[in-house]
Order: structure tokens, then sequence, then C-alpha cells
């Protein structure tokens, strides 16, 4: 009986971990760049009463035993690595990568982080920086008499300057991607940084042969968020936390059950 209430208990955990997990996806859904995370469960260890495969005589063996599950436990969160919507702004510093590349980006402290977000600015000396003010790498500067900026699909990022004919170049986007980008550590403010798990990065060229997508001006990438689906899970969270919090109730009915016959 007391297996029950723990076992029980274990499943309203999860549940609840998992709806925080759908609530963060939700207030996510207009996040540029948002990739959502899906919660994954593993099964608890088992009690053996009847071990699989023992001797229940000399010539025979249990066929199946007789094993008691201990409940779930919340295993991994997994980030979702699908694609975006493209949502046009005619913003020349607003970027889209398409394909699964990420923008590199260096913190205050040196660290390089990852950014799916393409919503660039210009900081006081013409750099090209993030909302926060962290300077997208390689560092690009933008002459401050240019008239038009132009990214190409490969990165590169060309001005047009006063009394001049041509475009001048001023620098050359690149793209990180990772062996397993699922192993990347969010740390907020749409960056991630580098683990064990993820590897190294791969930094390359947009468009080359590393699989890092193209560059597209003038447009974001929006969160990935489903919000249909999101809701459905939801309901299930919900549904799953009812049952296991009606097996608690059983449990104790039975509990008052046996008090009452030894009382």
């Amino acid at each position: 009986m007391y297996r029950a209430l723990y076992t029980a208990a274990t499943g309203m955990e999860t549940q609840q971990m998992n709806l925080e997990n759908i609530a963060n996806n939700l207030a996510n859904a207009n996040t540029a760049g948002f990739r959502r995370r899906r919660l994954q469960f593993q099964d608890l260890i088992y009690q053996n009463l009847v071990q699989p495969g023992a001797a229940s005589t000399q010539q025979t063996t249990f066929s199946t035993g007789l094993q008691v599950g201990l409940g779930v436990r919340s295993s991994a969160s997994e980030v979702i690595q699908q694609q975006g919507d493209f949502n046009t702004t005619g913003n020349p510093l607003d970027l889209t990568i398409q394909g699964q590349g990420f923008f590199q980006v260096q913190m205050p402290d040196g660290q390089i982080a990852y950014t799916r977000s393409g919503t660039f600015q210009l900081d006081p000396t013409g750099i090209i920086v993030t909302s926060d003010g962290y300077q997208l790498q390689p560092a690009i500067t933008i002459p401050s008499a240019a008239t038009n900026i132009t990214i190409g699909t490969d990165g590169t990022v060309s001005v047009q300057l006063p009394g001049q004919q041509q475009a001048q170049q001023v620098g050359n986007i690149q793209l990180a991607t990772f062996a397993n980008p699922g192993g990347l550590s969010s740390i907020g403010n749409n960056l991630y940084l580098e683990t064990t798990a993820s590897g190294n990065p791969i930094v390359g060229t947009p468009g080359g042969s590393e699989g890092l997508g193209n560059i597209l001006q003038g447009s974001l990438e929006n969160s990935n968020v489903d919000v249909v689906g999101e809701f459905v899970q939801m309901i299930l969270a919900q549904r799953s936390y009812e049952a296991n919090s009606r097996v608690v109730h059983a449990a104790d009915q039975m509990f008052q059950t046996i008090n009452g016959l030894t009382s």
C-alpha cells in the first residue's frame, strides 16, 4: 500500500515538471529563434519479488517472474531542432538561418555563445551586436556613412558608401553547427553554450558543405512552438496528474478500510 502512494507521487511530480516545460514553451511562442523542448521519461527501478528465470523446482524456472515498478522520473528535456516559420520584416539587420547553423556571439566574459535569433543591431561604434550588446563573431563594423547594407546568402556583408559606384565588402558572417545540438546548454537570452555532450563547434561559411544553411536578410525565424500541440500535451499532462492523484486517493481509502478492520 505504501508502495502505491510513493509510486503515484512520482507520477504527479513528473507531470508537474511536464506542465512546467509546456508552460515555458507556450511562454516563448513568440520568441524569435526559440527551440521548444520535449520532456522525456524513464521508469524507475523494479522490485523483484520473483526474479524471471529463477528456479521454481529442480527442473523448471519461472517464465515471467513477478516485478513491481516503483514509478517514473523525468530523464531529459530534448530540444526539438525543427525549423520555425519565417517572418519578413524588411529590417536589413534581421537575419534568418535557413538550415541548422547558429550565429556566434561574444559574451562580456569573452566566452562564445550561440543563438538562432537573428535580431541584430548596431552599437554606437557601428559594430553588429545583439539586443543585449553582444558582438556578432567574427566582429563586423558598418561604416557610419553607409547608405545601404546587403547581406548575401553566404554571409557576405557589403555596404554602399556615398560617392562610390560599387558596394564595399566589410565582413563575412560565419555560422557554427554541432554534432549533437541537443546537447547545448540553454542559458537564457536566446543563447546556448557548448558542452561535452554537444561536441566542439564546426564553424564555416554559410552555404558550404558543412550543412550550416544559408542566411536570409530582412526576415526572422519564428519560434518552432506548435501552440495547438502544446495545448494537447497540457491536457494529457493534466489527465495523467489526475489519474495519479486518484491512485493516492484509492490507496488512502484502502488504508482507512484496513484501519477499520483493526480498530
